[in-house]
């Protein structure tokens, strides 16, 4: 009987923790991020902690987005106003996973779990007319287009539809 309660506790204590890691969609873009550079590095690469930073900080030159945001954060930029760089490439330099990796950053920075990726907006399927006027915009940037006499909803809303046919392809 005691053993069976003892069995019990464990699998308990082993649910808590295994609910409380860290998964990719809690931390998208250090996950992101974190995966897409280390599998630019070679196996020596690897090994050496500082050999990684450098190459993060090589990697962080090109980011745009969010992805450079994760970079000013960990200090991969010169305008970094921070520098937990070695927070993420010493565990690198030991194997760690990325979700250990990521839940280390986020114990340093709780910021780093805060960035997301913007989500795409389907120009072809979406009701313009119930999206906001940010949104609106950001389909029009997106197109590297303006409206300079918008100042309407509705005017964006015109402006979207009249670009339409020049940027989103109809497949048959």
């Amino acid at each position: 009987m005691n053993k069976l309660i003892l069995f019990g506790i464990v699998l308990a204590v082993f649910a808590i923790l295994e609910s409380s890691a860290l998964k990719s969609s809690d931390c998208e873009v250090c996950f992101a991020v974190v995966e897409k550079f280390s599998a630019g590095l070679t196996a020596n690469e690897k090994k050496d902690f500082k050999l990684i930073e450098e190459k993060f900080k090589t990697f962080c030159k090109t980011a745009k987005g969010k992805d450079h945001r994760f970079c000013y954060y960990l200090g991969g930029l010169d305008e970094s106003a921070t520098g937990i760089l070695s927070e993420m490439a010493k565990p690198l330099s030991w194997s760690t996973p990325v979700d250990k990796v990521c839940e280390k950053l986020k114990k340093k920075d709780n910021q780093i779990c805060d960035l997301r990726y913007e989500k795409s907006i389907d120009v072809k399927t979406v009701d313009l007319k119930k999206l906001k006027v940010r949104d609106l915009k950001k389909i029009l940037s997106d197109w590297d287009e303006t409206c300079e006499d918008c100042i309407e909803k509705g005017d964006f809303i015109k402006r979207i539809e009249m670009l339409k046919p020049k940027y989103v392809r109809e497949d048959l």
